[in-house]
C-alpha cells in the first residue's frame, strides 16, 4: 500500500490527521484534542499539527507527500490560510500553513468542502459529478460539486448553504440573512426554538418519536424548511444527487421519510426525475481524508 497525500481535519475541539493512499484508505490515523485554555490554545494546535505531518511523513517514509488542511472559515484565494472566521480557533485567520510547517504549497479548505470531497471520493457520492451536500450539526454548512471540482465561488463564499433563507419573516442570522437555513434546524437554536423545552435536537427528536405532539411540530416544521431550502438549491445548481452529514444526519429515517414527502410536495421534477437525497458515509475523519485527496489532486 503506497502513501499519497496527508489530510489534517482542524476542527472546534479535536485536530485529526490521515495518512491514504491512491484510493482513500487510511494507511494510519491520529489524533489529538484541543486544549480549552484560549491563551495556550493557537500554539498547541499549531504544533500538534506540524507533529502530526512529520509523524505521518514518518510513517511513509516520504517526507514530499502532498499535505491539505481542513480547517473551518474561507480560505484566502491562494488557499494558503483560512482569512475569514467568527470567533473561534484564536489565531487561525491569516496563519500560512505551509511557511509554518516548510512547505512550497498546503492547500487550506473549508471544513464542509473536505467533507464532500470525500464523499465524492470514497463516499455517498462517489462515482457523481454534480453534488449539494449539506451538513446539519450545531449550526448548517455544506459544499458544491460541480464536473467534479469544488465550487468556492467568488471570495471561496459558496457552499455556505446555511445561510440561505427559508422564512423571510424570519430573524436575521449570524450574517443577516432573514430566517435563514441553519436558524431553521441547527442545534444552535434548538433552546429557542422550542421556548427552552429542549436542549439538543436529539432530545427533540426523541420526543418526537415518544409522541409529544409540540416537538413533532417542531421536527416537522424544521424539515420542511430544510426542503425548501434543497428545493431551491437544486433549481440553481441541479445536483446529481443531495448528501446530508452531520449530527442530526444521525436521525436516519426519522429525518429522511418526512423529508422526502416534503420533497414530493416541493421539488420540481423535468422528466419525473427525483434527485436522491442520502446520508454521508464518512467517519469522523472524513474532513482529513477530504483535504488529503484534495492536496492529491491539487499538486
Amino acid at each position: 500500500m503506497k502513501a499519497k497525500a496527508i489530510g489534517i481535519d482542524l476542527g472546534g475541539t479535536n485536530i485529526k490527521a490521515v495518512l491514504i493512499d491512491e484510493s482513500g484508505k487510511a494507511i494510519k490515523k491520529l489524533q489529538e484534542p484541543i486544549v480549552d485554555n484560549e491563551a495556550e490554545q493557537g500554539k498547541q494546535w499549531k504544533e500538534a499539527i506540524k507533529a502530526m505531518i512529520h509523524t505521518l511523513q514518518t510513517t511513509a517514509d516520504a517526507p514530499s507527500l502532498p499535505v491539505g488542511l481542513s480547517a473551518p472559515g474561507i480560505p484566502d484565494a491562494d488557499a494558503k490560510c483560512i482569512a475569514h472566521m467568527a470567533g473561534r480557533l484564536f489565531g487561525l485567520v491569516g496563519f500560512d500553513w505551509g511557511k509554518f510547517v516548510g512547505m512550497r504549497h498546503l492547500p487550506v479548505l473549508n471544513d464542509a468542502l473536505a467533507a464532500i470531497m470525500a464523499e465524492s471520493r470514497i463516499g455517498a457520492g462517489k462515482g457523481k459529478k454534480d453534488l449539494l451536500m449539506i451538513t446539519l450539526g450545531t449550526g448548517v454548512g455544506g459544499g458544491i460539486m460541480i464536473n467534479g471540482k469544488i465550487h468556492r465561488g467568488f471570495l471561496q463564499r459558496a457552499g455556505h448553504v446555511g445561510h440561505i433563507s427559508v422564512d423571510f419573516h424570519g430573524r436575521g442570522g449570524i450574517f443577516a440573512t432573514p430566517g435563514n437555513l441553519e436558524d431553521a434546524i441547527g442545534n444552535s437554536t434548538i433552546k429557542q426554538r422550542s421556548e427552552g423545552r429542549f436542549e439538543t435536537t436529539k432530545a427533540l427528536v426523541d420526543a418526537h418519536l415518544s409522541g409529544d405532539h409540540f416537538a413533532t411540530y417542531l421536527w416537522l416544521d424544521s424539515i420542511k424548511k430544510l426542503a425548501v431550502g434543497i428545493v431551491s438549491l437544486s433549481n440553481a445548481v441541479s445536483p446529481e444527487q443531495v448528501i446530508l452529514g452531520g449530527g442530526i444526519s444521525q436521525a436516519g429515517s426519522t429525518l429522511l421519510d418526512p423529508l422526502n414527502s416534503f420533497m414530493d410536495v416541493y421539488e420540481w421534477r423535468p422528466g419525473g426525475v427525483k434527485v436522491p437525497i442520502v446520508l454521508a458515509e464518512g467517519d469522523a475523519f472524513a474532513g482529513a481524508v477530504g483535504a488529503a485527496f484534495y492536496a492529491m489532486e491539487n499538486q
